[in-house]
């Protein structure tokens, strides 16, 4: 890896990894910001803003956007996640100025026409009732509300058809001068790129952003709880989650480490027991997701209702176990599951680009590859183990389900049944 970092007199971040090898490059904006950051108010505009930045600024319209970039093979897009928003560009290496060129005007000048934003609210109204629609999504949606009740980190992304429909042109020009600053973006490029030529690049286009910072996001507490929402689908989709390691906390990599184990993949806990013995269900795993104060450690089943008794108790069960005889060879399986996956990211310039700039954004460097490892390498079975005496007892679950949450044998039995299992 070749990592390079300048940090501009705005306050800027250019990061660059050059990889010789590739004819292309990935480049970028990651902004600081995101879902919760909003006030209730707000809920759902830094996602409408992403959509809306690609539909014409001071110099180009919409269509000019498009065609600009497709017309060297390029492809242009964004993201919103609940911490950040990204405008990204992946094209060969030689175009690298004409997509900074694009991304600089897109976060500086975009007009926010009234028939553009009419047509692409509608756009997102659709895409909230496509979320609403997909209970395997939705059900995680419910599951951080229920974990992170009445606080921004447990509101959807998305927003609602009515928070959408109430933002007119002022409610994104506000938030964009109120979130979109100079010290809170990164410009991050990976593959065939020249850093140099980057910061020349960003000191010409961006000279237009802020400098101000703005506030911090509403600290997250989580408190458990349960959302149940009866549906009359084929499958009961439920979630569990206890609280889990925020990204700094020293055990990021063994939270990761443990949901592998318990249900990361064919070998895992809970494929074998719950899938491959039991047949109690098609899709199963576990996850832990971190933020930058907070994290949420789980896992994920669709079942048929007549199932769900069973079901509940074997993974309380398998995930309790695990904190009791972690073994070393799952440990091990894990971690080289995990080493595989960094190194990996290694070889996208996409991929690469992104973690270099949430790194560089949550952490204020980019974490070489053999301190992550050696990370990795850290944990051990008695990590998993203390590890889960540390956070399983630590507060209640969260529990969501969507779906069927009757049938025969019971259901879906009580949350306080369920969080009883770990008292």
């Amino acid at each position: 890896m070749a990592v390079s970092v300048t940090k501009l007199e705005s306050g800027l971040t250019v990061v660059t990894d050059h990889m010789p090898h590739l004819e292309t490059a990935s480049v970028g904006v990651w902004v600081d910001t995101g879902a919760r950051n909003e006030r209730a108010d707000q809920h759902g505009v830094s996602h409408l803003l992403e959509h809306m930045a690609f539909k014409g600024t001071q110099r180009r319209s919409a269509r000019a956007i498009a065609e600009e970039i497709e017309n060297v093979g390029g492809h242009l897009n964004a993201h919103t996640t609940h911490e950040s928003t990204a405008y990204y560009a992946r094209i060969l290496k030689n175009d690298t100025p004409l997509a900074v060129d694009l991304i600089s005007d897109i976060l500086q000048h975009s007009v926010f026409e009234a028939g553009e934003l009419e047509r692409e609210r509608g756009v997102v109204i659709q895409e909230i009732g496509q979320a609403l629609d997909t209970p395997d999504d939705l059900v995680f949606d419910h599951l951080l509300e229920a974990a992170y009740p009445g606080q921004a980190l447990g509101r959807t992304i998305l927003g609602t058809v009515d928070t959408v429909k109430s933002f007119g042109r002022e409610a994104l020009q506000g938030y964009m001068d109120e979130r979109y600053q100079a010290p809170r973006m990164v410009l991050a490029a990976a593959g065939g790129v020249d850093h140099d030529e980057l910061v020349s690049l960003a000191q010409e286009g961006f000279a237009a952003l802020p400098s101000g910072k703005g506030e911090a996001a509403e600290a997250a507490i989580f408190r458990g709880g349960e959302r149940r929402e009866t549906r009359d689908l084929e499958q009961a989709h439920v979630a569990l989650a206890f609280e889990g390691p925020a990204y700094g906390d020293p055990d990021y990599y063994t939270a990761q480490i443990f949901a592998s184990v318990l249900g990361g993949g064919m070998s895992s806990r809970l494929f074998q027991e719950v899938r491959e013995k039991r047949g109690l269900c098609y899709s199963v795993f576990a996850y832990s997701w971190s933020f930058v104060d907070t994290g949420v450690l789980g896992v994920y089943a669709g079942t048929s209702p007549d199932d769900l008794a069973e079901l509940m108790p074997v993974l309380a069960g398998e995930i309790a176990r695990l904190g009791e005889d972690a073994t070393e060879e799952e440990t091990a399986r894990a971690k080289a599951q995990m080493k595989a996956g960094l190194l990996m990211n290694l070889e996208s310039s996409s991929t690469r680009a992104e973690q270099i700039a949430r790194q560089y954004t949550i952490y204020g460097r980019v974490l070489p590859l053999d301190e992550m490892i050696a990370k990795v390498d850290a944990v051990d079975a008695a990590s998993l183990r203390r590890f889960a005496g540390r956070f399983l007892s630590k507060a209640a679950p969260a529990l969501a389900a969507v779906g069927p949450l009757e049938g025969a044998g019971g259901g879906l039995e009580s949350y306080e049944r369920l969080a009883a299992r770990f008292a």
